[in-house]
């Protein structure tokens, strides 16, 4: 029993590889679920979730008090659903959320940014001038969320435990590499590590629990 995160880098066929990397184990394939939870269970609008994941300073700069309690509330989210373990989960930040868990395999899945541009010409019927801006600045947001949030370049592989080019490789090729790494007896869930999540998970919840009752309604309430 294990949890997979997978980190990926726009247009490099992440999604695709971690849809068929919980095939192949029958693992739950996790991604923006999370948020649909943590609105549901904190009442918080979906939609200010998604915005704290994709357009991180603008959120931040108008809600600069209460940043870091939305991202609680999605870590605590996901920390609830990766409790049950055998579940891939590929988002923004979940390598982040459980870097101090043993039994996740963190991956991160990337491209050259020709292949990715040219992906998103053909997509979108773009020329080669706005398919780059445009995934510039994606890139540019994700470096900024990582860096705004916790001092951390999410593109330095030293936050990962494999990092794959999928241009230089099939994503079949891909998936058998992360399932063969995932049966590693590093990556399997211990007594120990298992309770290292449960641990986690409830000082997410004692954090949440014990926050003024006026600033839960501020952060449910706000931009409704």
């Amino acid at each position: 029993m294990s949890i997979i995160t997978i980190s990926r880098g726009s247009y490099s066929r992440g999604v695709e590889i971690a849809e068929i990397v919980a095939e192949k184990l029958s693992y739950q394939c996790l991604d923006r679920d999370v948020l649909i939870e943590a609105s549901k269970e904190f009442n918080i609008p979906e939609v200010k979730l998604v915005q704290v994941l994709e357009d991180p300073l603008s959120f931040f700069e108008r809600f600069s008090k209460t940043k870091k309690i939305y991202i609680d509330f999605i870590q605590a989210a996901l920390i609830n659903r990766l409790r049950a373990d055998n579940i891939v989960y590929h988002g923004l930040a979940g390598h982040i959320f459980v870097k101090e868990i043993p039994h996740v395999l963190k991956v991160r899945i990337i491209a050259d940014l020709e292949y990715r541009v040219a992906f998103v010409m053909k997509r979108d019927t773009l020329s080669r001038d706005k398919a780059l801006d445009f995934i510039k600045k994606i890139d540019s947001s994700r470096r900024e969320w990582g860096q705004h949030l916790y001092g951390i370049n999410l593109e330095d592989p030293i936050h990962y435990d494999i990092v794959i080019n999928t241009e230089s490789m099939s994503s079949d090729v891909a998936v058998k590499i992360i399932c063969e790494m995932v049966t590693g007896k590093q990556f399997q869930t211990t007594p120990a590590s298992q309770n290292k999540m449960e641990n986690l998970a409830l000082s997410l919840k004692k954090k949440i629990d014990n926050l003024p009752l006026s600033l839960k309604s501020t952060v449910s309430h706000s931009q409704r």
